[in-house]
């Protein structure tokens, strides 16, 4: 298995096709990253920015540069010496446009027939043998009445080639869906009984949206409808999605495969070994969220399945935690509860409640196939209305992702105890389900397994996530809100524990995912060391403008102080999607328009009247939060694993959540910066985002060039009255100290006599190029320019020339 050095992360769209990340490559080997890294790139719907829809497995995207822009980015690739690792979707594909998609459109065509029909994961038995479809606004028996369907035959040589072979087709405004053979009419009509008449006779049935609880009968990726989730699990489903996915690898066009939403698989362990095999053992790395539970059984990354690791989410929240200043919790604390009113105040409450709307709403319709799923010696007795609430309760009492029987037994004892504790009346009915979600092998145990991980997804992440916001750099993906900070030594423990565990997984710091990007979590850690001034800014700014909400007011102005300064139409599209995540005053199903005209002139005042109190409070933690920046930067690249580096997050990101963080990356700008360091330029720590790029460059340049300084994980001492403010580790001859909690640095008149102790020998700060002597070194020295230093082992262990450094610290 071949394994990267760092990857760097691009977001192919038809706006930045294959061809043009082509001419990226250069930069990247000068930048020192090891292999490029693609979001998906097989043929996806059309308009999508994120490739995550994919409509035919069987090729690469025409709209992202189809197999020519692939071979001419490989080849460009190979040329600058870097390896290629692949984003693939295995899990489902997009169903939005039913003649985009050539696999859904025969099934929707042919039904149980189809030769793609066992491809889909759908529940034939539940849907009478037809497919429902909630496409519809209103019941399908006023869509017929009020003329809202067409049925219609397609003639030989019909411009309209949404067809693919069918003789007729039904249009409902903008949906197009085939008829089975030999049910089209005479002529197009919306004649209600033609219309009632020729649907009767499909092996599908529309049906009104807000049904689709009761109704929808086929898997989704979590809540999204146009995702219908895929059947890899069976050999020759796996072998056709997977045709053209093989053959990059084959042919030399990608070398590892980074997999979606693994958890989502009927079982993630044995198609990754499916995969291994297929591959010869390439090097694969899987998107799964660890949750980190208040419990004794926190997620782990199960051992034995056949991967390199995870894409990185873990380590972010440990380099995120310990650069924020414990001692700013209870403050933080006090502040959310007198925001919070009368809503739920502990988090794992605020989990609790939503989890458990989102198994009664948005995943109800996999609630019930569960229930369904259930031995009909034990639903009878318990009875369906029962089942689904104690189902549901079991759901949201779920403390992790997702468990793999016979492993993880113990977590389902726990979630099992938790929902007797909230709901003893279920007590009977949880016990008598417990073994059976627990069973190994079962479809019952399997299914329940592929429910638990969206509604904790869109319980956490995309609602709880969105309610608690006491500091936005600790809702972030793969990361508990709960847990305010790590302190250094578990820092220490943690790094020492990924590398003699999973070396070769990715660590991250933005990702496509990420709610905030790296910048903007890095300026918000900073509030933890301000809380009072944070208090006071806030209530000024609330007295301004607010939503009415306490915590949507919080949640928001923070976002705007952290991607300061930012257009107005970004700041509209993330208060628009956070209100609505968060479903307290609004929601994406039951939008209130009162309360989304308050939003709105919300992110108005940011840019008018609260303007001065935003730049005014911007201004006093611009330059903590960069120190953190630099921080957090030099923690995951000299760091255990193989870091990725989100596209663009070389300068400062102030990005927020998809899809603000798919917006073009000024790569020019890069290369003259980055031309500009390579002739000795000793960049300011200023609005140009140099000063990162120079830590990424040479962090990653001395990972990929001198691989023998990275072999080992030693923490090393830092002594003094501001130890409490560094952080040192020696990976085995490159050395990364860095600076943490930087206000309090500043308050207490910096560094002192405070030093690290490093190895004997001579090293070189790569950002400076200074050389520093074994033993102790000043901080106040070595950290007088950048508030980090790259240490690396001289490669000659003659006494090196006298410089400033060596001569003040000899």
């Amino acid at each position: 298995m071949t394994v990267p050095v760092s990857t760097y992360r691009l977001q192919i769209r038809p706006a930045f096709d294959l061809a043009e990340a082509a001419g990226t490559v250069d930069y990247l080997r000068e930048l020192g990253v090891d292999w490029a890294y693609l979001s998906p790139i097989l043929a996806a719907a059309e308009g999508s920015d994120h490739g995550y829809d994919v409509i035919d497995p069987t090729q690469v995207d025409p709209r992202r540069g189809g197999p020519d822009g692939l071979a001419r980015f490989a080849a460009a690739a190979r040329d600058a010496g870097l390896g290629i690792l692949v984003d693939i979707v295995p899990n489902h594909q997009g169903v939005a446009v039913p003649a985009e998609n050539p696999w859904w459109w025969d099934v929707l065509r042919h039904g149980r027939d189809s030769v793609h029909a066992d491809a889909f994961d759908i529940d034939w038995e539940h849907g009478g043998g037809k497919i429902a479809l909630p496409i519809l606004g209103s019941s399908l028996r006023e869509a017929i009445a009020n003329g809202e369907i067409e049925v219609s035959p397609v003639a030989a040589g019909d411009p309209d080639d949404a067809a693919h072979g069918a003789a007729g087709v039904a249009r409902y405004y903008d949906h197009v869906l085939p008829l089975a053979d030999g049910t089209a009419p005479a002529a197009a009509t919306s004649d209600p009984a033609t219309v009632d008449a020729v649907l009767a006779a499909q092996h599908w049935r529309p049906g009104f949206w807000r049904d689709d609880a009761d109704e929808l009968n086929f898997r989704r990726f979590f809540a999204v409808t146009t995702l219908a989730g895929v059947r890899v699990e069976l050999p020759e489903v796996f072998d056709a999605s997977h045709a053209e996915i093989l053959r990059w690898l084959r042919e030399g066009l990608a070398d590892g495969l980074r997999i979606d939403h693994p958890d989502g698989l009927a079982d993630p362990g044995g198609y990754l070994a499916r995969l291994a095999e297929a591959t010869g053992g390439a090097y694969v790395v899987v998107e799964k969220i660890l949750e980190h539970a208040a419990t004794d059984h926190a997620e782990e990354l199960p051992a034995w399945w056949a991967t390199a690791g995870t894409t990185g989410y873990d380590a972010m929240a440990e380099i995120d935690r310990v650069l924020i200043d414990p001692a700013g919790e209870e403050a933080l604390d006090a502040l959310d509860a007198d925001l919070a009113d009368a809503a739920p105040t502990a988090y794992a409450d605020i989990v609790r409640e939503a989890k458990r709307a989102v198994a009664d709403t948005i995943q109800a319709a996999e609630v019930g196939r569960l229930v369904r799923g259930l031995p009909a010696d034990v639903r009878e007795p318990l009875g369906e209305e029962v089942a689904r609430d104690a189902l549901a309760q079991l759901l949201t009492a779920f403390s992790v992702y997702r468990v793999y029987p016979p492993v993880g037994a113990e977590i389902v004892a726990d979630a099992v105890a938790a929902a007797t504790t909230d709901r003893p009346d279920l007590a009977d009915a949880l016990a008598t389900l417990a073994p059976l979600v627990a069973e190994p092998g079962t479809e019952l145990a399997r299914r329940f397994a592929q429910t638990t991980g969206p509604v904790m997804a869109k319980g956490v992440e995309d609602s709880a996530f969105y309610r608690y916001p006491r500091i936005g750099t600790l809702t972030e993906v793969g990361g508990d809100p709960s847990v305010f900070s790590l302190d250094v030594a578990g820092f220490h423990r943690a790094q020492a524990s990924r590398l003699a565990a999973w070396p070769h997984a990715l660590t991250a710091l933005s990702t496509h995912d990420t709610k905030r990007s790296e910048d903007v979590r890095a300026r918000l850690s900073v509030i933890a060391e301000v809380p009072g001034r944070w208090r006071e800014t806030l209530e000024r700014l609330r007295s301004i403008a607010s939503t009415g909400d306490g915590r949507l007011d919080d949640l928001l102005w923070q976002a705007i102080v952290g991607a300061w300064p930012a257009s107005p139409e970004r700041l509209q599209a993330y208060a628009e999607k956070a209100s609505r995540e968060g479903g307290i005053v609004t929601s994406w199903t039951e939008p209130d328009a009162d309360a989304e005209a308050r939003v709105g002139a919300l992110v108005d005042a940011a840019t008018g009247d609260a303007r001065v109190v935003v730049e005014d409070f911007v201004s006093k933690i611009t330059a903590a939060g960069r120190s953190n920046s630099l921080a957090a930067k030099l923690l995951q690249l000299a760091g255990p694993g193989v870091p990725d580096v989100y596209q663009g997050t070389e300068l400062w990101d102030h990005s927020l959540v998809d899809p603000d963080n798919r917006r073009d990356v000024d790569f020019a700008e890069r290369r003259d910066l980055l031309a500009r360091l390579d002739d000795g330029w000793q960049p300011p720590i200023d609005d140009t985002g140099a000063a990162k790029l120079l830590v990424v460059s040479r962090a990653l340049r001395a990972r990929r060039d001198r691989p023998e300084l990275y072999t080992r994980y030693a923490p090393l001492p830092v002594v003094g009255a501001a130890a409490d403010h560094g952080i040192a580790f020696d990976r085995g001859g490159a050395i990364a100290v860095a600076t943490r909690l930087p206000v309090g640095l500043s308050a207490r008149g910096g560094w002192g006599d405070t030093v690290v102790v490093v190895p004997p020998g001579i090293h070189r700060d790569e950002l400076t190029g200074r050389t520093w002597p074994g033993g102790e070194v000043r901080l106040a020295d070595l950290l007088d320019t950048y508030p980090v230093a790259l240490l690396t082992r001289a490669e000659s262990t003659a006494s090196p020339a006298a410089s400033p450094a060596t001569e003040e610290n000899a």
